[in-house]
């Protein structure tokens, strides 16, 4: 069978087809490689940044801590006001206030700081976090229900017991998953 002139040119663009297929999955598995490599990158700098926020934390509210150690609370709420001024809309020092404040029985407060941590970091109910203080706010809610709940309905008038039950049903539904 003699190739004309047509034929050639099928088997030419035939050709150059499977040439180009063979660059493409050849790219494509050079190119996977490549995402694996930057996706392992963003997690080791995601890692790395983590890690960093946790020491600038701890080095940051440090002396706080230790005064609460020693029992020294009103100290820590003095020192924390200090740094709420200096680094304004950080997450941490409303949580510590919470801490405190829970510590010190003014339940109401508590929560009330706690919500406006979690507000503005969700990163201390992940179970997963370094910063996490899931378990210290679940058994505030469960305190707070205890203590706040009959009063509140002993007396319905009362906006500082009504916000209180709306800080402990948020903080129940942030730790149940739910979003802002």
């Amino acid at each position: 069978m003699k190739l004309d002139k047509i034929d050639k040119i099928l088997w030419s663009m035939l050709g150059a087809v499977l040439i180009s297929l063979a660059l493409l999955l050849w790219q494509g598995l050079h190119r996977d490689g490549a995402q694996a490599k930057g996706l392992a990158d963003r997690a080791m700098e995601r890692e790395l940044a983590d890690q960093a926020r946790v020491a600038l934390l701890q080095k940051l509210y440090g002396p706080v801590e230790e005064l609460r150690r020693k029992g020294e609370l009103q100290t820590a709420l003095l020192k924390l006001d200090e740094l709420a001024r200096r680094y304004p809309g950080e997450a941490h020092g409303y949580i510590l206030q919470g801490e405190i404040l829970q510590q010190m029985g003014v339940m109401e407060q508590a929560l009330a700081s706690y919500v406006a941590g979690i507000k503005l970091n969700g990163e201390y109910l992940d179970r997963k976090s370094q910063l996490s203080r899931r378990e210290e706010i679940d058994r505030l809610i469960t305190e707070g229900e205890r203590g706040i709940a009959g009063r509140a309905k002993a007396n319905p008038a009362n906006r500082t017991l009504a916000t209180a039950m709306t800080n402990i049903n948020y903080l129940k539904s942030r730790l149940a998953g739910g979003c802002e």
